[in-house]
């Protein structure tokens, strides 16, 4: 498969998968999920690839490792292309989370709304000091079911978590670090190094110890199975609706939503 939305770049036992749309901040349309699950699957299913690295490209007006949904091609859903949406992005976490190796995630910049989600669905996560993690969910109209709500409170706690997701503030890399969000954080220049000297380390590992650790660690939270495909269908509902267009076309159009309206 050639890719437009990625950037697959493999050496002799890592593979690196980069979101390849910076002028939007990396964020993700359809295609993107696509391509994704393409070169994952590629990286996964090679026994010669120890670790896979996710990051986002460089490029764009600030540095982003992904800062969610497309906005634009979020507006165009409703319930039934919505549903289709939202099971081919839930497709994409799961293989992640199976991917039979460490899958970390390399965060320089925005990771945000879906984007954080991604990162919740990586093994490890790696910052940069300028990046800035939050959900977005409430203040578009729309709602964090597809690792938000799950794993969030697993890592953060169940009453940060509703912090994070209800009033949708924007936090640092140190103090994402300190809420146990993430595992660690360089300087903006050093994010590169820091995640070869983990992979490096990673790749002096069994990699059927790590195939078996990571299924196990795995054990408890996959049973959340059904919080993920019952969050699908009641999301998938919410598009095309007022609420949700109000805050979509709000952010498009950089003023407040008027979500008071819907309070009657």
């Amino acid at each position: 498969m050639e890719f437009e939305d990625v950037l697959f770049e493999r050496t002799e036992h890592t593979a690196k998968i980069s979101i390849n749309r910076p002028e939007v901040y990396n964020a993700f349309r359809t295609q993107t999920i696509e391509e994704l699950h393409s070169a994952l699957a590629q990286a996964a299913d090679d026994s010669s690839i120890g670790v896979i690295v996710l990051r986002g490209a460089a490029g764009g007006p600030r540095p982003s490792f992904c800062s969610g949904g497309d906005v634009n091609e979020m507006l165009a859903l409703d319930p039934a292309n919505g549903r289709v949406f939202l099971y081919k992005l839930f497709n994409l976490f799961q293989r992640i989370r199976n991917a039979p190796k460490p899958v970390i995630a390399a965060v320089d910049g925005f990771c945000l709304g879906g984007g954080n989600e991604i990162n919740l669905v990586c093994d490890l996560t790696l910052a940069t000091r300028r990046s800035v993690f939050g959900q977005v969910g409430p203040s578009v109209g729309s709602i964090p079911l597809l690792a938000g709500t799950q794993l969030l409170p697993r890592l953060v706690g169940d009453k940060r978590a509703k912090e994070i997701i209800f009033l949708c503030r924007r936090y640092s890399a140190s103090e994402a670090l300190d809420l146990g969000w993430i595992n660690h954080v360089v300087d903006d220049e050093g994010l590169d190094q820091a995640v070869d000297q983990w992979c490096e380390r990673i790749l002096q590992m069994s990699p059927q110890s790590l195939r078996i650790a990571k299924a196990s660690l795995n054990f408890e939270s996959d049973q959340l199975l059904p919080s993920f495909t019952h969050g699908i269908e009641a999301l998938a509902l919410t598009y095309g609706s007022e609420e949700l267009t109000e805050g979509m076309q709000a952010f498009l159009e950089k003023r407040k939503p008027e979500f008071n309206n819907f309070r009657k």
